[in-house]
């Protein structure tokens, strides 16, 4: 993959650059809208593309592979076409889903063994597996099959998990390597660093993989429950031993200021599905702090959602209005909640892309962080 480093920062490891792919290319640093079953939940791709101005949006593996199934995407022409999407997409391996599936899963040493959450039917991945199914989407880029430790964890167990990550690592590269795309464009793959809190073991999981010569690398196992100064913590520790001409992916991550600060030390891409399942929840991101649209005060506020956004939303539509319908059950909420947040968070990244660019990122990102973590309170009425 051709990644690009325009810039870094002096004060921080921040950066700012461009990976390419057949689908077009994507500027870093940048949030990965997810689309787990090849759809936003709530969002039309043409809001996506028109609205929200996602470059990328993320499919899940565990979840198409299951439904609609492999033979139908294959039939469709690929994922791209079968949601008519031109633009780039990442596909997860579905490890972290096995990993939440813990009471219908096995973990073997060439595999995983699990059954479905749909109908309990039994299925196995192991690493030549979800590359197979990867072809199948003809995602632009997919995901290594790793296990993602629980937090806490204990040594030994992230120890053993550690090993085995590295281990089906070496499989899912000689199955990459053995195997073409199916739709006539290219496919890289990125290589998962696990080790949960335990640096040596970081250590140990990045290292193992830079002798693969993933296209990128991903940081996996953090966003598990664990306080927010580890994850820092150990992303910021993680990111030394990172290669710099390739893209850094922290998986799973977070809340605006978690990828704020993750950026601030040397990560490159994000996913989180928390934007559109707190918008289902009426909580908006804004540029003053987190509020909630069931909360009594916006009753008879007709000013703009967030008079710092230009999504549709924001434009079209006031506090009174979006707080109407979430009390109302009107499903409109969801769209309107949803494509603010997510506008808001490629803001979030674009904005930092811009100030790693013109060298005021450090200053900008403090006083930014400092108003978008406030909370209103909640004095709601359903």
């Amino acid at each position: 993959m051709k990644f690009n480093l325009e810039k870094s920062v002096s004060n921080s490891k921040a950066r700012a650059g461009e990976f390419f792919t057949s689908h077009g290319s994507v500027k870093t640093p940048v949030f990965m809208t997810v689309g787990t079953q090849g759809s936003v939940k709530a969002v039309s791709q043409q809001r996506l593309k028109e609205d929200i101005n996602a470059p990328i949006i993320l499919g899940n593996t565990y979840h198409l592979y299951l439904r609609p199934g492999t033979d139908i995407i294959e039939k469709a022409g690929g994922l791209h076409k079968f949601i008519n999407w031109d633009r780039p997409i990442l596909t997860d391996s579905g490890g972290f889903q096995v990993f939440s599936l813990s009471d219908l899963r096995k973990i073997k040493k060439d595999g995983v063994e699990f059954k479905s959450h749909i109908d309990g039917s039994k299925h196995f991945f192991s690493p030549a597996k979800v590359i197979e199914i990867q072809r199948f989407l003809g995602s632009d880029i997919m995901m290594v099959l790793d296990e993602c430790t629980p937090y806490p964890c204990e040594y030994a167990y992230a120890l053993k998990s550690c090993e085995l990550t590295s281990k089906w690592a070496i499989l899912n590269k000689e199955a990459f390597e053995s195997t073409k795309p199916l739709y006539g464009h290219e496919q890289f793959v990125f290589g998962i660093i696990q080790g949960s809190t335990f640096k040596d073991l970081r250590q140990k999981s990045v290292l193992d993989l830079l002798k693969l010569d993933f296209d990128g690398y991903a940081i996996g196992g953090l966003a598990v429950g664990e306080p927010a100064e580890i994850m820092y913590d150990i992303t910021d520790f993680t990111t030394d031993f990172m290669p710099e001409n390739k893209p850094r992916y922290l998986m799973g991550v977070g809340k605006p200021e978690n990828i704020l600060e993750a950026i601030d030390r040397g990560i490159d891409m994000f996913d989180c599905v928390m934007p559109t399942r707190n918008a289902r929840n009426a909580y908006i991101f804004t540029s003053q702090g987190t509020i909630s649209m069931r909360t009594a005060q916006f009753k008879e506020d007709f000013t703009a959602l967030d008079p710092e956004c230009d999504c549709y939303t924001c434009r079209t539509f006031s506090r009174a209005y979006l707080r109407h319908l979430f009390i109302a059950g009107e499903l409109l909420a969801y769209e309107l909640a949803s494509i603010h947040n997510l506008r808001f968070y490629q803001k979030i990244t674009t904005d930092a892309r811009m100030h790693i660019l013109d060298g005021t990122f450090k200053e900008w990102k403090e006083s930014v962080i400092k108003k978008i973590t406030i909370r209103y309170s909640n004095n709601t009425e359903k």
